[in-house]
């Protein structure tokens, strides 16, 4: 009596066939500084203003005649010191007009530092869950102490005191320079540094150029490390560090710092370990 073969049931597994990972370096956290300084280039282009270096010694004068305008008419000039000239064209041999774009306003150069400041405390001073709060907090009273004692008024002073002036090429070079390597650094060298996931099987490069190790993912552990407030959501939009540990003898420790919507692929990463593949009967 022959007997019959019966067909192979189809095999249903998680909606997940293959989850990447990828490790961003802390230069991801530097998007503010050159998207700021473009925002600040367009600023200072949009100002009707310009640079002009004088030599030390010079000095200004109001309502001074000058001989070849028209009807002699008083204007405001700038006086160079004695055996100083002005920056000659010298092919033309004539004067250099000013062409340098720069803003009257004098608070850009101070927030640009203020920002660029901020950006290199916050991605080299790590402060996780408790110490993000403490920082917070202590930020607040102080600035409270501060009202209360009547000191904002004299820093304000200081401040005002203060002046910063970049010209439109000085934002635009530093900015175009700092996104181009942040671009290249985001599209091209973070990518290659990853875990991929797959139903069974963790895929890891750990550098550049390097080749791919292979994991089981039985008893596998992952972690999501306690937020930074200022450099995982305020600078990082979400992102977040992971740490990954595998089982058995040669368990591995993996920690992939900076990536991106890291709740987000947690999660997915938890449905795809806990839904064992089943066979359909």
């Amino acid at each position: 009596m022959a007997t019959q073969v019966q067909p192979s049931p189809p095999v249903v597994g998680t909606g997940y066939q293959e989850i990447r990972i990828v490790s961003h370096s802390n230069l991801f956290y530097w998007w503010p500084v050159w998207a700021f300084g473009f925002a600040l280039c367009l600023l200072t282009l949009l100002d009707p203003n310009y640079m002009v270096l004088v030599p030390k010694g010079t000095h200004a004068e109001h309502n001074r005649v000058v001989q070849g305008m028209d009807n002699n008419k008083a204007v405001d000039v700038y006086v160079l010191p004695e055996g100083k000239s002005i920056d000659i064209d010298p092919q033309t041999g004539a004067p250099i007009q000013p062409h340098l774009h720069a803003a009257r306003e004098k608070s850009y150069g101070v927030l640009y530092a203020i920002v660029l400041l901020l950006v290199i405390v916050i991605t080299n001073v790590p402060l996780r869950g408790l110490w993000s709060v403490v920082v917070i907090v202590i930020i607040v009273l102080m600035s409270i102490i501060f009202q209360l004692a009547g000191w904002w008024d004299a820093i304000l002073n200081a401040l005002g005191l203060l002046r910063i002036h970049i010209n439109a090429a000085g934002y635009l070079l530093i900015s175009t320079a700092l996104f181009i390597i942040w671009l290249m650094t985001f599209v091209l060298f973070d990518p290659q540094i990853y875990m991929i996931f797959t139903p069974g099987q963790l895929r890891v490069r750990q550098e550049i150029g390097g080749g791919e190790v292979v994991y089981d993912t039985a008893g596998m552990v992952i972690q999501k490390q306690r937020n930074d407030l200022f450099r995982h959501w305020v600078l990082g939009l979400g992102s977040g560090d992971l740490i990954v540990t595998t089982s058995g003898a040669a368990a591995h420790h993996f920690d992939l710092p900076n990536v991106l919507f890291v709740g987000y692929k947690v999660r997915q990463i938890e449905d795809m370990l806990r839904e064992k593949p089943v066979v359909q009967g």
